[in-house]
């Protein structure tokens, strides 16, 4: 199973193995990883699920569509590798990704 690593604002790292076919933010709720909200539950209807990719990862990630832009401008400072983690389903090819939780969700 491919290892997530969410970083916490205060620099806590939690890596788990996550399934594939789920996505990032699914993998952060069944392994309580602080920090992700998810209080829509993955139906974007929120951004309380809003990760910071790291830069090295963010080609490997398919296109913002326009419904996870417009939520992202509702999340806690927003940044150019912003995301929702609802909206990254997780596959070999991404193991190893690191995400950084914002300091609070929107």
């Amino acid at each position: 199973m491919p290892k997530i690593t969410y970083i916490s604002h205060d620099k806590k790292t939690n890596t788990v193995e996550v399934q594939n076919g789920l996505t990032v933010m699914e993998g952060a709720i069944q392994n309580d990883i602080p920090d992700i909200d998810a209080d829509c539950g993955g139906g974007m209807s929120c951004a309380t699920c809003h990760v910071y990719v790291h830069e090295n990862w963010l080609d490997k990630l398919p296109q913002k569509e326009d419904g996870e832009e417009d939520m992202l401008d509702m999340a806690f400072e927003p940044k150019k590798n912003s995301r929702l983690s609802c909206q990254i389903i997780v596959s070999d090819e991404l193991d190893g990704l690191i995400v950084n939780t914002p300091s609070k969700q929107g």
